[in-house]
């Protein structure tokens, strides 16, 4: 009986034990779409830690999961390429960051402005957002579409790909 009740309790507390952390600490995500090749192909599954989006904002250059402003319920993923303050601005097809062109080795095609969105550029981000873009700049829906991001919307930051095996590692 005394067997059957510690195992029980073990099975409970391990149980609890993966869902505080799934819920608090990290989040396993499918990638959807193909507006971050060469860095994430579509079908990778991800490992996103959530506890510094949670404590701050997310920083320039990192991999970041939040919601879609077009598409409730959808996750996205996308690079954090400018935060509140700076000042966004597409010429030549190139992202300029503060009057600064940035050397991005991880983006592939150039980099367009997106008319029907109706922003304005140079954009200036709002404070508490971020301006998010796909690495793949031909293939992706980010914010030349939607806009400002509110920091508090992104649920985690990427650390690696775990699946497939062939394409385990960090994720820069």
């Amino acid at each position: 009986m005394r067997r059957a009740l510690w195992l029980v309790s073990a099975v409970v507390l391990a149980v609890l034990l993966v869902l505080f952390l799934r819920v608090f600490v990290v989040g396993l995500y499918v990638v959807p779409s193909a507006s971050m090749e060469l860095t994430i192909e579509v079908g990778d599954l991800l490992l996103g830690e959530k506890v510094s989006i949670a404590l701050g904002t997310p920083a320039v250059g990192q991999v970041v999961t939040f919601e879609s402003p077009e598409s409730l319920g959808t996750t996205l993923v996308k690079r954090v390429v400018a935060v509140g303050g700076q000042t966004v601005d597409v010429r030549a097809g190139r992202l300029w960051v503060d009057s600064e062109s940035l050397d991005e080795p991880y983006a592939i095609g150039r980099t367009a402005v997106v008319p029907e969105s109706g922003i304005a550029y140079p954009h200036v981000v709002a404070e508490g957002c971020v301006w998010v873009m796909g690495d793949n700049r031909e293939a992706s829906r980010d914010s030349r579409v939607f806009g400002d991001v509110p920091a508090s919307s992104m649920s985690s930051h990427v650390l690696l790909t775990y699946w497939p095996l062939g394409r385990l590692g960090l994720v820069r």
